[in-house]
């Protein structure tokens, strides 16, 4: 089978005003990127109004491994195949990030004959919007800085600043500095943040119109008082001019997948940092344009499936008809703990061996994640994305273990190989799901008039499997000073390890017998959340011994290679 590259470079795709056509967006709400991509204005939700609005389902995954599981892929495959059973669909998903692009990932777009175009355009600048939150996020680090030399208006102390720089690339030598040096400024140490980690990322995929935009950018928390009382971005004047950064930004892009299918791409929080889903804004259009919305939620359910669910969703008003749980052979497997399995480290080859035991042994972790989407009264379909690797005796066995866990049902997805043919059969089974009458509506985990420790407990106990939690002195003092300035019925929104259910990422499968230790917990005011940080979570990746950039390039023609 040809490369994802090349299958992309060969497709044929149509000019983008043909796309939006078929999902009835009106000449002057696109604005066209070139022939193939565009962005759609936000006075279309009104006139499409509300009246109806198509199905919605949450593509989520098993804990995620360094072999990649192709959540993208079974995204995008669904809604094809969807569309090859007669329905009007349409995708979402999240901009990636050019420095895992660069790094690891070396492309986000899907794969095979299931995936997103034009590709290489995805993966780099798409329409700009990843430079916008750049921008924005520098102006105001560089308002900050400044204006402390110049009355500090905010009452900032210098030394409890909390926001830091950003930029769009793994580049670990930023981590941690010191600025401010030379005469001009306040020395102090900070650092860069990956753009993706950005809370101003985070606030473009939250926000539902411009003005409130501009009121979410006002509430970024940008450090402390020497009284420690929060200082926001409005304090110094600093969200009117960000948000006409991000005025064409907000605007939803559309794109196309290989076989014509629409495609949302917007905005692109991480779901290890922050809430890990693309924007509430592109899932408003699609959902009033197309009979089935697919949007693709970070990580696995334990991550931004539970922050699709307790985060976007409460913001949103939109609640899932259905989920999709996207497993492997070889991801079960890894979580068997039988074989050496590091992100940036070759791969133990027995893996791609058939082992039924090894199957087995990692079953658990399906398990617990048809356990945490059963806790929202969803009905979900298991995807088994089919590698050639695999036996039927291994997929058997995932089957049999996913019905008898209670999933709606289990089908095998040939997207990859197949595009929207290979998918039928799981857009069938999806279909079914959505239409399926349910007992109960669905629900949240917690209630967010619960105080902060028990919101935090409720997570680590019921989505993780933790036997309780501990907080470092840090965690506690947080708890007591937000609840005192009235920040305790937020959403929580833990920044942890996606590799694991508990804290340390090398505890595969369904780790028992743990305790979670919380160290400490930050407001991101304009995000409208609280993030717990456990263990150690870096803002800021690395490049590996071989980056996948050293392996690209671009011909006289322009023709990139190396991009998959």
């Amino acid at each position: 089978m040809d490369s994802d590259l090349a299958i992309a470079q060969r497709a044929t795709l149509k000019p983008i005003q043909e796309i939006t056509e078929r999902l009835g967006l009106l000449d002057d709400e696109v604005l066209p990127y070139g022939r193939y991509m565009a962005k759609i204005r936000l006075e279309s939700i009104a006139r499409l109004g509300d009246d109806t609005l198509g199905k919605y389902i949450v593509v989520t995954g098993v804990t995620p491994t360094p072999l990649g599981e192709g959540k993208t892929v079974t995204t995008v495959g669904l809604a094809q195949g969807l569309s090859f059973l007669g329905k009007q669909a349409a995708c979402c998903v999240r901009q990636p990030s050019m420095g895992p692009v660069f790094g690891i990932k070396g492309g986000a777009a899907g794969g095979g004959y299931s995936q997103i175009l034009p590709m290489e355009e995805f993966n780099l600048h798409l329409t700009g919007d990843m430079h916008a939150v750049s921008s924005a996020h520098a102006l105001l680090s560089a308002l900050i800085d400044t204006l402390m030399t110049k009355g500090n208006p905010g009452r900032l102390d210098p030394m409890k600043v909390t926001w830091r720089r950003c930029v769009d690339m793994n580049d670990a030598a930023l981590r941690d500095i010191v600025i401010g040096l030379g005469g001009h400024g306040f020395p102090r140490e900070t650092g860069f943040d990956l753009t993706s980690a950005s809370e101003v990322m985070a606030v473009l995929a939250l926000a539902s119109s411009l003005p409130d935009l501009r009121r979410r950018l006002g509430r970024i928390v940008i450090g402390y008082t020497h009284q420690d009382i929060p200082v926001f971005a409005e304090a110094i004047r600093a969200a009117g001019a960000m948000t006409i950064l991000l005025k064409d930004a907000i605007m939803p892009n559309v794109l196309q997948t290989v076989e014509h299918v629409p495609a949302f791409v917007h905005a692109g929080p991480f779901a290890n940092i922050a809430h890990g889903n693309s924007s509430i804004l592109a899932d408003e259009i699609a959902l009033r344009c197309a009979d089935y919305v697919v949007t693709e939620a970070g990580f696995g359910a334990d991550m931004g499936f539970e922050k699709f669910c307790d985060i976007k969703c409460r913001i949103s008003g939109h609640h899932p008809d259905a989920a999709v749980l996207v497993v492997t052979v070889r991801a079960l497997k890894a979580h068997s703990g039988r074989y050496r399995v590091v992100p940036g480290r070759p791969i133990d080859p027995t893996i791609f061996e058939p082992s039924v035991e090894a199957v087995h042994a990692g079953l658990p972790n399906m398990v617990k994640h048809l356990e945490n989407i059963a806790r929202f009264n969803l009905p979900c379909v298991v995807a088994v994305n089919r590698f050639d690797t695999d036996s039927d005796d291994e997929l058997d066995v995932i089957a049999e273990a996913a019905k008898a866990a209670g999933a709606f049902d289990v089908v095998i997805s040939e997207a990859h190989t197949e595009g929207g043919a290979g998918a039928a059969a799981m857009a069938e089974a999806v279909v079914a799901a959505a239409e399926s009458p349910r007992p109960e509506p669905f629900r949240f985990l917690y209630d967010l008039e619960l105080p902060i420790r028990e919101k935090i407990d409720t997570i680590a106990r019921t989505i993780y499997g933790a036997d309780g939690v501990d907080y470092g002195p840090a965690a506690a003092a947080a708890v007591e000073s937000l609840t005192r300035l009235g920040f305790d019925k937020l959403p929580i929104c833990m920044a942890k390890t996606q590799y694991s259910f508990s804290h340390d990422p090398n505890l595969k499968g369904r780790p028992t017998h743990f305790r979670l230790p919380v160290r400490d917990i930050r407001l991101a005011g304009g995000a409208g959340f609280l993030t717990p940080l456990v263990g150690t979570i870096l803002t800021m990746p690395a490049f590996g011994r071989h980056p996948a950039a050293i392996d690209m390039d671009i011909d006289e023609n322009g023709k990139i290679t190396g991009l998959y």
